[in-house]
């Protein structure tokens, strides 16, 4: 079970905020918005920002959702995600996040040392040397990651104040300035001449949009978190939104497409004072910093309290804490390693579409989650507030599509990582369920929509569409497997199964636990054999109140049982009495009904199947013969041949055979007329048992009709002649079916 942290500083839902609009007003609206205008102009642009928020609305919605059925402690995304989704895949995808959340700290960092290019010429004047991005983004990173270490996320917040009010600022004195040169009017369309392709420029800004989930990584420090999650990630995002477009509008009127992509800081040549726009840049950059450098520790930290690493020793180490609020220091050292890493490679391009991949990944399973507990209709899922299933669909589809869209190589190789990492956590943790929960509920609302569909569509069954749907009874489950394996055939893959176990008593504690034991050892029976078949106990004082009661209850895949199966031995004269009754009732609902009569042969070598029709048989042939062509689909019946033999009297024998014929010719099974055999014999049981023993002595199954007002007459005396013939199956048909085309 995973250990509860303790209680961290109680912040209200501001932090939450200002973490998530500092991170969505940052580098790449300050220096790309501009290329954006001019590649694709102002139409063009304001589609990149609603296909970006078609993936961040979705993502934002989906968190306040599950964030308000949790009690949400320290880890943001990953707690929200790994309680969700449960632990293996929660910390498959809580590393790459962790790594992102990490990554993007560096990624802030590069952007902020480009607020001090405007400066790179006076200094190579004053000292002769060419000076490097990396000679501000070096030391300025270690200076944050010390502050950090040292005041903890109280310094953080008070910043987040601090430069949020600095880019609140340069936002309006941007506002407020002049066009930096003459534009010809406004033109929505208007851009260079050969512009970048739009999936390339929307690469290029998507990272803008990667911010709004910022504030959830405070998770642990918050006072209500299911209050201030929703609220704060929202509002920002929404506010981000409009921002952007006013942005873009007064981009367009204010320079020309060619101005805009030759000038990355062509904002500070618009606004009233150009000097507040790096300024801007590096309070808007460096709050993203802030942001990032608080949540990647606490999510390093969520994970090890988890115990996801292997090694204990690790997930000791990294769990540690300070003081009373909680403060990850260890996970904090770890972070500023991985963090000065890449603020040394200082290549913004490439820890740019690092950190879109693992966001994408987690926006899209935010997505997928809210969307997969809307379907699953839980009812411990329980959020105060809620999406829109769509929506969340759109998000995740959105999300994954656009990694592969941005750059395939890229999103393979992050989706890679992440099935790497799941099934290195699945060795170690083989105890715990993953989606099971959630993908139990969703096939079940699934399920039971289909059941409806095909109750309220169904105008009983048609011969045209008549599949069998079988159940089969029997109290020998434990030594007497042919009635289950007959079952099991006929559901291989025409149709379904549903087998009884049958209790005789009454229903009392000791009885149903006992049921709840033997079902356990069938459904294992079932999956060693893969058997398409669902299995269930029944407790009645009899076997025929047993039947009675299995006929009656409707099948549990959304279409009405029609078919019945019963098995006995010639050695146990009970049952066959309790059969012949199973059968007077399911003839009663007009059930078709097979009776195997099993021996210790257990269906030889399953290669000969014959099949004896009679004048009696007219409505029982169909059932017989396709009974017959559904054994042979099974793997235990490949190869078998069958034979049919067409006992009739010699007058009626020509018509009878030419009807046989026809049938076999229209019926699309692999019959032919070469595996018809004449049998004339005159009326008479005995003449037809001889006939039988003498042709089929040797076949592994025999298949015949029967009628049940006859067997009731004769008191069983058909199921029991046939001595020679082991295995024999007795066919009453209870529906009209065709095999015809």
């Amino acid at each position: 079970m995973p250990q509860k942290t303790t209680k961290g500083h109680g912040f209200g839902t501001a932090p939450v905020f200002l973490a998530a609009i500092s991170t969505i007003l940052g580098a790449i609206m300050f220096l790309r918005f501009g290329y954006a205008v001019g590649h694709t102009g102002a139409m063009g642009t304001v589609i990149l920002i609603f296909i970006g928020h078609a993936i961040t609305i979705p993502t934002a919605l989906a968190i306040a959702e599950i964030a308000t059925n949790l009690k949400v402690e320290g880890g943001g995304e990953y707690f929200i995600i790994s309680r969700s989704f449960g632990a293996r895949i929660g910390g498959a995808i809580g590393i790459t996040l962790y790594l992102s959340q990490a990554i993007s700290v560096a990624f802030y960092m590069i952007a902020f040392s480009q607020a001090f290019t405007p400066l790179f010429g006076w200094f190579k004047d004053v000292t002769g040397i060419t000076p490097d991005a990396r000679m501000v983004s070096a030391p300025f990173t270690i200076l944050l990651l010390l502050l950090i270490l040292k005041k903890g996320a109280n310094l953080g917040v008070t910043a987040l104040w601090i430069v949020v009010s600095i880019l609140g600022i340069s936002l309006a004195a941007f506002f407020f300035g002049h066009p930096a040169e003459d534009v010809n009017g406004f033109e929505f369309y208007r851009h260079i001449a050969e512009p970048d392709k739009f999936s390339k420029v929307f690469a290029i800004i998507f990272p803008a949009f990667t911010g709004m989930t910022a504030g959830v990584g405070l998770s642990g420090d918050l006072r209500n978190p299911r209050k201030s999650i929703p609220l704060g990630t929202l509002s920002a995002t929404i506010i981000g939104m409009f921002v952007y477009i006013i942005i873009v509008l007064k981009l367009s009127v204010s320079a020309s497409p060619e101005t805009l992509v030759a000038d990355q800081l062509i904002m500070s040549k618009i606004a009233v004072w150009g000097p507040i726009i790096p300024i801007g840049l590096a309070a808007a950059t460096i709050s993203s910093a802030i942001g990032s450098v608080l949540i990647a520790p606490r999510t390093l930290q969520a994970l090890s309290v988890d115990n996801i690493w292997p090694v204990k020793k690790i997930n000791q180490f990294l769990k540690k804490s300070k003081g009373e609020s909680n403060e990850p220091v260890n996970a904090t050292l770890v972070t500023a390693v991985i963090v000065m890493v890449f603020v040394l490679l200082g290549d913004v391009d490439f820890v740019a579409q690092i950190i879109s991949m693992f966001f994408l990944i987690t926006y899209g399973t935010l997505c997928l989650v809210s969307f997969l507990e809307h379907f699953a209709g839980s009812p411990s899922y329980r959020p105060t507030f809620r999406s829109k299933w769509a929506l969340s669909l759109i998000g995740a589809v959105a999300s994954f599509y656009m990694m592969f869209q941005i750059e395939p190589l890229y999103a393979f190789l992050a989706l890679v990582v992440m099935v790497l990492i799941y099934f290195g956590l699945k060795k170690v943790r083989e105890d715990e369920t993953d989606l099971t929960d959630v993908f139990k509920g969703v096939l079940f609302k699934i399920t039971r929509q289909l059941q409806m569909l095909i109750q309220r569509n169904r105008n009983g069954s048609t011969q045209d569409t008549w599949r069998p749907a079988f159940i089969a009874l029997s109290s020998s489950t434990a030594y007497r497997i042919a009635h289950y394996d007959f079952l099991r055939w006929i559901a291989h893959y025409y149709g379904f199964g549903t087998y009884f176990h049958f209790i005789k008593g009454p229903l009392t504690e000791d009885n149903a636990q006992n049921a709840r034991q033997l079902l356990n050892k069938i459904i294992h029976q079932g999956m060693a054999a893969e058997a398409s078949i669902y299995a269930d106990t029944i407790i009645s004082p009899s076997f025929t109140t047993a039947v009675a009661q299995i006929i009656q209850a409707p099948g549990i895949f959304g279409m009405e049982n029609n078919s019945i199966l019963f098995e006995f031995r010639l050695s146990d004269k009970e049952e066959l009495i309790n059969i012949i009754d199973g059968c007077s009732f399911s003839a009663t609902l007009g059930y078709s009904i097979c009776v195997l009569r099993s021996s210790e042969r257990h269906f030889g070598y399953k290669k000969s199947l014959h099949i004896w029709l009679t004048p009696g048989d007219y409505s029982n042939a169909n059932l017989m013969i396709l009974l017959a062509y559904i054994l042979m689909g099974t793997p235990d019946w490949k190869g078998c041949h069958i034979s049919i033999f067409a006992a009739f009297n010699e007058e009626d024998m020509t018509k009878e055979v030419n009807r046989l014929n026809t049938l076999i010719d229209k019926g699309r099974i692999p019959i032919s007329r070469k595996n018809v055999q004449k049998m004339p014999f005159k009326k008479g049981m005995k003449a037809f048992e001889a006939l039988v023993n003498g042709h089929s002595q040797d076949a592994d199954l025999v298949i015949t009709g029967f009628s049940v007002s006859k067997l009731a007459q004769d008191k069983g005396a058909f199921f029991k002649s046939f001595e020679n013939i082991p295995d024999i199956l007795f066919v009453r048909a209870g529906q009209r079916i065709s095999i015809e085309e």
